[in-house]
């Protein structure tokens, strides 16, 4: 199995670390992860957007390694946010998470999420 990204000639150059698509050639096993918030594996959600952030993408490590992947094998992330201000804090902890990796992505801000106390979700899948 391989897989590419790419910006193709003709879209947009992305504004942030991302690929306009993902290609994933030969078999592969597909995992569609359900959006994971900032819930720690006790059921308290932790405080604040930053905290939020890490602790969806501990989350979301934690289902991937339970499906023997890792984040190399992210294909495609959607982002909800329910503050603006958040954008740049979510950037970094990405780039904590993905290192150089940019697998296609959506980055939505909302009015907000299941529980009023959510300020971030992230949902992903993944090929292996």
């Amino acid at each position: 199995m391989s897989i590419s990204f790419s910006n193709p000639e003709g879209v947009h150059t992305p504004g942030s670390r991302y690929s306009h698509a993902a290609l994933v050639v030969g078999g592969s096993r597909r995992l569609v992860i359900s959006g994971q918030i900032g819930v720690a594996p006790d059921g308290t959600v932790v405080p604040g957007g930053e905290a939020q952030i890490a602790q969806a993408l501990a989350n979301l490590g934690t289902v991937l390694a339970a499906h023997d992947m890792g984040p190399a094998n992210i294909v495609k992330m959607s982002v909800f946010l329910t503050d603006r201000g958040l954008i740049t804090p979510w950037r970094m902890e990405r780039e904590k998470f993905l290192g150089t990796l940019a697998p296609a992505s959506t980055l939505l801000i909302v009015a907000g999420l299941a529980d009023p106390r959510f300020v971030f979700e992230v949902e992903a899948e993944a090929v292996g």
